[in-house]
């Protein structure tokens, strides 16, 4: 463990798991993913999830979702500065890179998000570098607080950093224990990269004996284990539902804390 974690974010109401990204910007480590979760399931998701005490939502373009993302935030009757936003430029936009951010913007009814991410990397590789540097001019003009990259491999990233020697805050992959990749993990660190993880529970085996062992171990789901493991490494973790009541247990992760050697048993499931 770096020892990064900290647990209030500036602005926010609650005393939660966070770490930081370049320009005094702190993102909590457990956020509430909502793709698929359009209409008004969406909108009811997303109201749910910052009654439940999200205090991070990720959307995205592609998703179709950000009025009703941006309708769940201004009627939450929370403050602005106490929800970190993020949104992602779809690859089919190179070249649009400032008039998507502006719809973005307008359909979140904000006028910045804490996180903006190239969702995936560009399928023409030259298009690469140009899209990095419009991701950081919006940045630089305040559109978004950071910006980062999502599905990017660590060579694709290395190619960003090699031309601008601006990293991306963060990377957004597939993540869980079972994909649990000791070395990708020390690459992110290294390069400063905040590794985020999505899709932690479909590509995990929650009927597996060691998690259901450790979940019995903590009186919690083995759906919490795979949460607090991903916040005991430091790793941002994104769960969605729709389900009121499964959003609500995804949240409450923070009354336990796997010991070293869970951890560890834990690790061992992605080498299996």
């Amino acid at each position: 463990m770096s020892g990064a974690i900290t647990g209030r974010t500036v602005g926010m109401d609650l005393d939660q798991p966070t770490v930081p990204l370049p320009g005094e910007v702190r993102m909590p480590l457990l956020g509430f993913g909502t793709w698929q979760a359009t209409g008004k399931a969406g909108y009811d998701a997303v109201l749910a999830a910052l009654d439940a005490g999200y205090r991070h939502i990720d959307t995205a373009t592609m998703y179709g979702n950000e009025e009703e993302v941006g309708r769940a935030v201004q009627e939450s009757g929370l403050r602005r500065e106490d929800i970190f936003l993020t949104t992602k430029l779809p690859p089919e936009r190179v070249g649009r890179e400032r008039e998507t951010i502006e719809a973005s913007l307008r359909a979140l009814g904000t006028d910045h998000v804490d996180l903006w991410l190239v969702h995936w990397p560009p399928s023409n590789p030259a298009d690469s570098i140009p899209v990095w540097r419009e991701m950081l001019a919006a940045r630089d003009e305040g559109l978004t607080r950071a910006v980062g990259v999502s599905n990017y491999s660590t060579a694709e990233i290395d190619e960003l950093i090699q031309a601008t020697e601006e990293n991306p805050a963060v990377n957004q992959i597939p993540w869980s224990p079972f994909l649990y990749d000791r070395q990708r993990h020390i690459e992110h660190r290294d390069r400063g990269v905040v590794l985020e993880g999505y899709s932690p529970f479909k590509r995990s085996d929650l009927s597996d004996p060691v998690l259901t062992r450790i979940a019995g171990a903590h009186g919690v789901s083995p759906a919490q284990v795979v949460l607090r493991w991903h916040i005991d490494h430091e790793i941002v973790v994104i769960p969605k539902s729709v389900t009121p009541e499964r959003i609500r247990a995804n949240a409450d992760v923070f009354q336990f804390a796997l010991t070293a050697e869970e951890i560890r048993d834990i690790d061992a499931l992605g080498s299996t």
